[in-house]
């Protein structure tokens, strides 16, 4: 159950959203105030170049609600994320993006969504406001991402989210893997559900994403899929292909050896070849199975640590402020 006392951050992404990010304001901050529990609001400028950083500055000082993270360059939605999550002090934790297409007003539906029992909730665009050159291509992608990663829900790319500090504490996003959140705290463990939110045309400034983020995100999906399945146990996946290779190589070798031995020649059949090949090949990847076991054990650098590292400076505290 959602508490008076706790804490409500809400991070907000933005790459030159200039003329956006006031108006957001302007519709996200009565919503926040008519919550019971108190809130901040973190814009997140990552690398903007369009003046978004001086229109954020003043908001930072107008609205005692807000924060700005500055980061030193453009690293990428997931990157920005990342750093909106190390800084965010929340027990629950908002994403909507900053281009006025998601609606501030659709947060109070999703918090009580929340409140059901679920670990996060995902908006979904069910009337989705873009052209068909966005909608077709997001239809096919995640059709797929349901098909391979199991997880039924329909819209895994909205960035409007909700969700409890503990899947934040447990995600570690990378190059466009933002996208598949969802899938990532299915397999922590989380409990997803999902909420038809309002979405609304985009009226300033252009989409910051083109058609080769669908090749970005299939290949992305495998390393998730790959992480969440084989994260613990990569000897799994690379010692059953290693196996499987070097059986059949030494079932082909078998065989040869018999024509051999019947006096047949064997010196010229490309079959040789191929259980050779089969055999160094599966012995790679039992190499490769092992090393990665090892790599596996070691404790790498937090990925908070890695996304407080990027931030270049940040602009007021609201927590210290509001009461």
């Amino acid at each position: 159950m959602l508490q008076p006392d706790q804490l409500i951050s809400v991070v907000v992404p933005v790459y030159n959203e200039r003329d956006n990010v006031g108006p957001l304001t302007d519709e996200l901050i009565p919503v926040l105030r008519e919550l019971p529990q108190r809130s901040e609001v973190i814009f997140v400028d990552d690398g903007s170049r369009d003046g978004t950083a001086a229109v954020l500055d003043r908001l930072a000082v107008e609205v005692p609600e807000i924060s700005v993270v500055r980061l030193r360059r453009n690293f990428g939605k997931a990157e920005a994320l990342m750093a909106g999550f190390t800084v965010a002090e929340g027990e629950i934790l908002i994403t909507i993006d900053g281009d006025l297409q998601d609606d501030p007003r659709e947060i109070p539906r999703m918090l009580a969504e929340l409140d059901k029992g679920f670990d996060l909730v995902c908006g979904w665009k069910y009337n989705r406001q873009d052209p068909a050159s966005k909608r077709l291509p997001s239809k096919v992608f995640n059709g797929v991402t349901r098909r391979v990663s199991g997880v039924p829900l329909h819209d895994l790319n909205c960035g409007f989210k909700v969700y409890r500090s503990e899947v934040v504490d447990a995600l570690a996003l990378a190059g466009d893997q933002y996208r598949y959140i969802p899938v990532l705290a299915v397999h922590e463990g989380f409990s997803v559900g999902e909420l038809p939110v309002n979405h609304r045309p985009r009226e300033h400034g252009s989409t910051k994403y083109g058609f080769e983020r669908y090749l970005r995100g299939f290949l992305d999906l495998l390393t998730i899929t790959f992480l969440g399945r084989y994260r613990h146990r990569p000897m799994h996946l690379f010692g059953g292909l290693g196996v499987a290779a070097v059986l059949l190589g030494l079932l082909i070798s078998a065989y040869l050896t018999v024509l051999k031995l019947l006096g047949h020649s064997i010196g010229n059949r490309p079959l040789l070849l191929l259980g050779v090949l089969l055999i160094l090949v599966g012995m790679q990847f039992l190499t490769i199975g092992l090393v990665s076991e090892m790599i596996q054990r070691y404790h790498l650098r937090p990925r908070s640590e890695e996304a407080a590292s990027r931030v270049k400076e940040i602009i007021g505290r609201p927590t210290d402020r509001v009461a």
